[in-house]
């Protein structure tokens, strides 16, 4: 059985294929890629910790909405938290259809927008920097499910909007900070038990 950890990059979509934009198996070479499906996806512009295998009852294991296991994230995002608005992040959200589930907030740093151009994504630069000491912060946030765009759309109904994410971990699994966005490397002995101990 094959098992990677990629450091997926921005602007790079999960799939297997696609016309327009590189794909996370495109970080492979050929002859790895065509064994590999990935576990579970991350957005064009979200970057991080991904799971790439051809183990299906892994794939199955961790991405089950009922086993629960926790996914981190770190973000930058426009505006301010104050309790009340962490209070509504970490014990539920009404969205269209459903209310999120609880979670695990953590404030990193507060910031001025300017401080935080180099992570702007460049479609969004100019229009965030007309005010460049407007509020800002990094923070990281721990589901315990995956809807699509799940955190995005937590943020903004309490006012705040993300421009920088990137997944840190799934369950014990964490990001291996030493590879580069676009970089990969096996998964050890121990890493896989653990996620399959999950």
């Amino acid at each position: 059985m094959l098992y990677y950890m990629l450091n997926k990059p921005q602007g790079c979509v999960t799939a297997r294929s696609d016309a327009v934009h590189r794909t996370v198996m495109d970080c492979f070479p050929c002859e790895i890629a065509e064994r590999l499906h990935t576990v579970g996806r991350l957005d064009k512009d979200t970057c991080g910790l991904l799971i790439l295998t051809d183990d299906g009852d892994l794939d199955m294991r961790i991405m089950q909405p009922e086993k629960h296991i926790s996914k981190t994230y770190f973000f930058y995002a426009v505006g301010r938290v104050d309790e009340k608005r962490i209070s509504q992040l970490e014990n539920g959200i009404k969205m269209a259809g459903f209310t999120t589930k609880k979670a695990v907030f953590r404030l990193v740093k507060e910031y001025r927008l300017c401080e935080l151009e180099k992570f702007m994504p460049a479609c969004r630069r100019e229009r965030y920097m007309k005010n460049p000491e407007g509020s800002a912060f990094a923070a990281t946030l721990t589901l315990f499910e995956g809807k699509k765009h799940e955190i995005k759309r937590m943020l903004e109904a309490v006012g705040c909007r993300i421009f920088y994410l990137r997944r840190d971990s799934i369950g014990s699994l964490m990001l291996d900070t030493s590879l580069r966005p676009g970089e990969y490397r096996i998964l050890t002995d121990d890493e896989v038990r653990q996620l399959k101990d999950e």
